[in-house]
């Protein structure tokens, strides 16, 4: 018995002793593995980049980046004479970007509009004699830049060129060698959800580490057309305009350009491929120059495909076009979907818009559309894209409902239309050779109110039928049924601007 017990005694020492020793390397593998030190196995594989399991984690290191990087970083300061009062008039709450030349960096006293006004951004060094990228907004009518670098000297700069539509400005110190140079990145790979990390002068808190995520990738805040923002969360504030997005890398892949009014958390970059494209123009003239076609487009959707019998599922379909330009001369039209560019395929507006933009002014654009159902062929001759106006961006205020009871041609569209007299286009400037009829009331919770229809806008044809008449608007209106999708194409006299917007009809 005696016997019996010591050798159960024994086998239960020896199985608990294995499974503490089991348990206790697990712990150890799991702790490695978290901390970021690659597994054995994934060292020995074939083709294995050092990979840890799925479900692991490898830590970011921002302090090593930030180690590199910050002496890099500049803090810029700027005088003008004076505020132009044409500046941030008449803007609503909207992301704006954070101005130099407002806020807490307003230095001017605010009774004498003549006085000289300081601003401050930030900027970081590209190149070790002492190229400098910052905002156009920072330096902007600036008649003295001032520069203090990471070794407490402060040094004159000069402006070399800036670009007021992608808002990037390119300046110099001269006489400096061996600067910190900070490495530029690629922000065409990035990834929402991706930890970057911004350094800037806020507030006038010199070299500020904050560390984000990518929120959203290509935001458009001001230019429909041409803004490509990189969104995060990282804390942007006034002053930080100018800085570094910086990723995990220790690159730089975006310049913190705007801020959001409505949010503390929302901020937004310009990605530094755009900003590397127009350097050597920059470097070389002062200024960039763009592709023109005079256009105003949208993508092809699954609505605007139902609605219109598209025979195309892709491309860029031209909404309006603006008279006298090379796209007018050319002999393209409304409803036009331009489906390649030179024998490349076009798969979005967006698309269009970069490569159109990225060509010379002058050269030739051959362009593949469809037109009514049939294949084309145009050349276009671009012209240079007109210098964008930035004072008057922002979001639309958000739509009032006018109040009133529903007339009888509201029907299921939501709509009040009345006939567009001369008085009423003369006041509205309307060009003469639109026809429609004037929207006056959006029903709430309507199908048009849900598809962003406004009023006070023309409407000129339901489903490319005209509608030149309240009488014709009630005759298309009342064959429409629930389910069905419309394309609304309108005119928006603040914007002197067409659009194509599609509605989906529901019940009453």
């Amino acid at each position: 018995m005696s016997k019996r017990f010591t050798l159960v005694t024994v086998s239960l020492a020896v199985i608990v002793a294995f499974l503490v020793g089991a348990i206790l390397a697990g712990g150890v593998a799991r702790s490695a593995v978290t901390a970021g030190a690659p597994a054995k196995a994934a060292r020995g594989r074939p083709g294995s980049r050092g990979a840890v399991a799925p479900g692991a984690a490898t830590l970011v290191n921002f302090a090593d980046v930030v180690e590199r990087i910050n002496p890099a970083v500049v803090n810029i300061d700027t005088t003008s004479r004076g505020r132009d009062a044409r500046r941030r008039r008449g803007r609503t709450a909207a992301p704006d970007s954070p101005d130099p030349f407002d806020g807490p960096f307003d230095f001017g006293a605010p009774r004498d509009r003549d006085a000289p006004r300081r601003g401050a951004g930030s900027g970081f060094i590209i190149d070790a004699d002492g190229s400098i990228l910052t905002n156009h907004h920072v330096v902007d009518r600036a008649e003295r830049i001032t520069v203090k670098l990471s070794d407490g000297r402060t040094v004159r700069a000069r402006l070399v060129g800036s670009d007021a539509d992608t808002d990037i400005a390119l300046i110099k110190v001269d006489g400096e060698n061996g600067l910190p140079v900070a490495p530029l990145g690629d922000s065409s790979t990035l990834r929402m959800g991706e930890w970057v990390c911004a350094i800037g002068n806020p507030l006038g808190y010199e070299h500020s580490v904050t560390v984000g995520v990518i929120s959203f990738l290509g935001r458009k805040l001001f230019d429909k057309s041409l803004d490509n923002y990189i969104q995060t969360d990282a804390a942007i504030n006034f002053g930080n305009s100018g800085g570094p997005l910086i990723n995990s890398r220790g690159e730089v892949i975006g310049i913190n350009a705007a801020i959001s009014s409505r949010a503390s958390s929302i901020g937004f970059a310009v990605p530094i491929n755009g900003a590397s494209s127009a350097l050597p123009q920059l470097r070389a003239r002062g200024r960039v120059s763009r592709g023109y076609m005079g256009v105003g487009l949208r993508d092809v959707d699954a609505d605007l495909e139902r609605s219109l019998k598209l025979t195309v599922d892709h491309g860029a379909l031209v909404q309006d076009i603006t008279a006298g330009s090379p796209a007018d001369r050319a002999g393209l039209r409304p409803y036009d979907i331009i489906t390649s560019l030179d024998d490349r395929a076009i798969a979005s507006d967006d698309q269009l818009i970069r490569e159109i933009s990225a060509r010379a002014p002058g050269s030739a654009a051959r362009l593949r559309l469809v037109r009514d159902g049939h294949d084309q062929t145009v050349t276009v001759k671009l012209a240079e894209r007109p210098a964008r106006d930035r004072q008057d961006t922002g979001d639309p205020a958000p739509q009032t409902p006018e109040r009133g009871k529903s007339g009888p041609d509201t029907l299921v569209l939501g709509l009040n239309v009345r006939d567009l007299d001369r008085q009423t286009a003369e006041r509205l400037e309307v060009p003469r050779g639109i026809k429609g009829v004037l929207i006056t009331r959006v029903e709430p919770m309507s199908s048009s109110f849900d598809g962003g229809i406004e009023r006070g806008t023309v409407l000129i044809e339901i489903n490319r039928q005209r509608v030149e008449s309240v009488a014709e608007y009630r005759r298309i209106a009342r064959a429409v049924r629930p389910g069905d999708i419309l394309t609304l194409f309108l005119y928006t006299p603040d914007l002197d601007q067409r659009q194509l917007k599609t509605i989906r009809v529901e019940g009453r």
